[in-house]
């Protein structure tokens, strides 16, 4: 994988040169995308491989412009989900049945969420999971429970996100200084990466092109036709307790889970867990008869 070389984020023409540059890559169709990976994995080629990541650069750069609002370069936000598209095509398996870019959307997720956690401040932010999504989901959340982003947080502000992500009052308070340090001006200049590109500029019309859309819509549909199908198998309570905790922006806690079905946390922890295997096996068995 170390013999891959990719498109760069160069001084001259910068992320307008990138992104043409990586939309002149196909998309792979299914059967193609399923030889490839056989070849990489059972050959080691690396023209396969190479046309693997490559095919699914656009994902990177679409997942990227997500994260823009966090002020750092764009050209380090690509490079970091390239690196994680690319461990992501070193450990894909083809025979689980999945598209790739359904495996390699959580790996090019985690490095570029990774890599702005180690770069937003000197003072390294919290590891614990859940302060990690605080972090990510901080805005959403003040937005759902109606509190008005003006800098600081009350006592009172605090106290209820920290009620809704079970997290201490102290923590909220420090990520929301942490998010509210960083207000960037929109003539603000980036990197000499991205030559004399303003942060306005990444505030671009970041709708996919129309075979971008479409692939996308394919890929969709296709996930969301088998996991309807596979919720169908489960029994009411299971079905209810995987979609609050597995399938909601805001998952709900297992206190007001177990409260609502009348059983302990530790229950509704073993019904969520049963439910998920379930539904990952059905998933499974589905792509494993389309093949057939």
């Amino acid at each position: 994988m170390s013999t891959i070389t990719l498109p760069m984020v160069s001084q001259e023409g910068g992320l307008s040169k990138y992104f043409r540059e990586i939309w002149m890559f196909p998309i792979l169709e299914k059967d193609e995308e399923l030889m490839l990976a056989y070849r990489w994995r059972d050959q080691a080629d690396t023209d396969s491989a190479h046309k693997l990541v490559t095919s699914h650069l656009r994902l990177v750069a679409k997942m990227a412009m997500k994260y823009r609002g966090y002020g750092l370069p764009m050209a380090d936000l690509v490079s970091e989900g390239n690196i994680g598209l690319m461990k992501a095509v070193k450990k894909f398996d083809p025979d689980k049945g999945f598209r790739l870019s359904t495996y390699a959307m959580w790996w090019i997720k985690a490095s570029i969420t990774e890599h702005i956690l180690k770069s937003w401040s000197m003072v390294k932010i919290g590891t614990v999971a859940s302060q990690k999504k605080l972090f990510f989901s901080l805005q959403k959340l003040k937005k759902h429970l109606n509190i008005k982003d003006t800098g600081e947080l009350d006592a009172d502000q605090a106290a209820q996100i920290a009620k809704a992500t079970n997290l201490s009052k102290d923590d909220v308070i420090s990520v929301n200084r942490r998010l509210s340090a960083r207000d960037y001006s929109l003539n603000a200049p980036m990197s000499h990466d991205e030559g004399t590109m303003e942060f306005q500029d990444t505030l671009e019309d970041n709708k996919p092109l129309p075979d971008q859309s479409f692939g996308e819509a394919e890929e969709l549909s296709y996930r969301g036709g088998l996991l309807k199908n596979a919720l169908d198998t489960l029994p009411d309570r299971e079905r209810q307790i995987f979609v609050e905790r597995r399938l909601k922006d805001d998952p709900q806690t297992l206190e007001v889970l177990g409260e609502k079905f009348g059983i302990s946390r530790e229950r509704v922890r073993q019904l969520e867990v049963r439910a998920f295997d379930k539904v990952k096996t059905s998933m499974m068995l589905q792509t494993a008869d389309e093949k057939i």
